[in-house]
């Protein structure tokens, strides 16, 4: 199980519910390769919360499917997250309104078990928190703890990953110790039904992707998976976990952190940096965004 958020107090942290961001080297601190190790885990997390699971389980929008479309869903949800915390304020306006198109027809109707609205900034910050949540966990097992002034600055810039939808700032906890209270309540309710499961157990064994690729990478992608999620959330996918795979994973991730510090920036940065750029030439060229 992930260690939690250590608190601070109100007073130490920018505040992010001004609508600015502080700033952060977020091209020297982020490595790409988080979005790979910890990407299924945190599309679990987010889809938890039964509404943000409907939401994508009965969308009719089938270019963005993950069954279908794997590829073009990994670029657009990582086009998204580049955007959001490496782009300017300008590109992340084109994204989101990209992102609106798409979204529009994503709700629920008389028929579906729970309401949902893709544009309920209420379900959004639950993604952004994932989102924050996840970023934070995976760098600090890859590096080590980061001093109190880093993890502000890191909060403070994470609103962004809210904002870049329709979550409005002041939506965004005050201070990492509001963070942690709203993170421990809200895990504390979420569950995963029957169908959801079905979906997880899908990607994680990517039954999506290539007989070879399955053969290859099925087995590791399941264990990174599965040691990245709350414990709680292994419990509702009926995952079992012990103190020697912790070790390992623990281990194995921090071998990956030492690596990649030698690796020059771009290297460190791919593929975000090749989405951002791939971004951007659509951007100008005027090709679909998402």
């Amino acid at each position: 199980m992930s260690a939690p958020l250590r608190a601070t107090t109100p007073e130490q942290v920018p505040s992010s519910s001004s609508g600015t961001d502080a700033d952060f080297p977020m091209e020297d601190f982020w490595y790409g390769i988080t979005a790979f190790l910890g990407g299924s885990a945190n599309v679990v997390m987010q889809l938890s919360h039964p509404p943000v699971a409907y939401g994508v389980l009965e969308s009719t929008v089938d270019s963005g499917k993950l069954t279908l479309h794997p590829i073009k869903r990994l670029r657009t949800t990582l086009t998204y997250l580049a955007v959001a915390l490496l782009g300017t304020e300008e590109e992340c306006d084109a994204y989101r309104k990209a992102v609106n198109t798409s979204h529009r027809t994503v709700r629920s109707d008389e028929h579906s078990p729970v309401k949902y609205n893709a544009f309920d900034p209420t379900l959004q910050l639950w993604v952004a928190a994932c989102l924050y949540f996840g970023i934070l966990d995976l760098h600090e097992r890859l590096h080590g703890s980061m001093d109190e002034q880093t993890l502000d600055a890191l909060y403070a810039y994470s609103v962004k990953l809210g904002t870049g939808l329709q979550m409005r700032p002041e939506m965004w906890p005050a201070d990492r110790a509001a963070f942690q209270e709203y993170w421990d309540r809200e895990l504390a309710s979420k569950s995963i039904d029957a169908r959801a499961k079905a979906y997880f157990d899908h990607m994680i064994d990517l039954k999506m992707m290539s007989r070879p690729v399955q053969i290859i990478g099925a087995r590791f992608h399941r264990f990174v998976t599965t040691g990245l999620l709350p414990a709680r959330l292994r419990d509702e996918m009926g995952m079992s976990w012990s103190p020697i795979r912790e070790h390992t994973l623990r281990l194995l991730l921090l071998v990956i952190g030492k690596v990649m510090s030698k690796m020059p920036k771009p290297i460190r940065l791919f593929p975000m940096n090749y989405y951002l750029w791939d971004f951007r030439r659509r951007l100008r060229t005027g090709k679909p965004l998402v």
